[in-house]
């Protein structure tokens, strides 16, 4: 047990420090489909080459998580339910900060729970790092709270690429759902307020397409609160909605949850995200527990929070997406 102990330690101080430049690939059997048929827009220099690192350093339910970062080239992977299909498509947004991408507690672990639900799932490698993250100055300039731009513009070329591609992939172009987690909670906040306002300047038939989600998930949702910069430059409270954010009546429906006693996304960010949907009469529903954290995806933990995708299902199911 101590030579286990002391080998994770060290796994733990190599893997904190070394990243494999690599670029990060789907489990055999999926393939990566590139969202950009050419240049993409708002390309910006990045630090270096996609590079890939087991973090060891924040073991998450006592097992280390991938990081992806550098991401030039956006991509999306698709998983066909197991079993029953549905219908129903989910793109998912993976967090980390826009700095790096936790790809598999954030990714590929919850395709492997949608596709078991009978759900399509397309993963979105977007770019990282990318605003509001700074990798020049290794901060946010601007604040937390500053508009996504890369990022925005991958995740909404995505719905519209799965809604193209529907038929072709057995999905209902009317039940397109997207779930995001810490800053692809942010993701799922901005595509459900900005849909139908192009980020870029269309490209191809895809572009034609509408790119709101039909329903939405935040899982601890981060940068939905103005910091003192937009506060200040937008007349805004501190702690009020990130004005960059508009929702009305055509917001598809939303369930967000989050722990109270998280610190890097504080539980302020549901609180407000929930207050202005409801303000705009939007189906929502909030789940707030006691304990839990932030960014444990779907792992189980001794806390009851870990229970959300029962939660989850079952909002689907009251929705409408997928059937009893």
């Amino acid at each position: 047990m101590k030579l286990w102990v002391f080998v994770l330690c060290l796994l733990a101080v190599c893997g904190s420090v070394h990243a494999k430049t690599v670029i990060w690939q789907p489990a055999a059997g999926h393939t990566q489909i590139p969202l950009w048929p050419g240049t993409v827009p708002n390309a910006q220099p990045m630090p270096g080459p996609e590079t890939e690192m087991l973090r060891m350093e924040q073991l998450i339910a006592g097992k280390p998580w991938l990081a992806v970062t550098n991401v030039t080239r956006p991509t999306m992977t698709v998983y066909s339910p197991k079993g029953k299909n549905t219908g129903a498509a989910v793109v998912v947004f993976p967090g980390g900060g826009f700095q790096v991408l936790a790809i598999d507690l954030e990714g590929t672990e919850i395709c492997d729970w949608l596709t078991s639900r009978g759900i399509t799932c397309v993963l979105l490698k977007y770019r990282v790092p990318s605003a509001p993250d700074d990798w020049k100055c290794k901060c946010y300039p601007d604040g937390a709270d500053a508009v996504s731009v890369s990022a925005l513009q991958d995740a909404q070329r995505t719905i519209r690429l799965v809604r193209l591609h529907a038929a072709k992939w057995h999905i209902n172009p009317r039940k397109i759902g997207v779930i995001g987690f810490s800053a692809g909670g942010y993701l799922v906040a901005e595509t459900s307020a900005d849909f139908d306002r192009t980020s870029y300047t269309p490209v191809d038939a895809a572009d034609k397409e509408s790119d709101r989600p039909d329903f939405a998930l935040a899982i601890y949702p981060g940068h939905l609160i103005a910091g003192h910069y937009t506060a200040h430059h937008y007349g805004v409270p501190v702690g009020a909605l990130n004005p960059h954010l508009h929702f009305t009546g055509k917001t598809p429906p939303t369930f967000v949850l989050q722990a109270e006693d998280a610190i890097t996304d504080p539980v302020s960010e549901s609180l407000v995200y929930y207050a202005a949907l409801a303000k705009a009469g939007v189906p929502a529903e909030l789940h707030i527990y006691a304990k839990g954290g932030h960014a444990f995806g779907l792992r189980r933990t001794k806390f009851p929070i870990t229970g959300w995708p029962d939660l989850a299902e079952a909002w689907l199911r009251t929705i409408g997406v997928v059937q009893n």
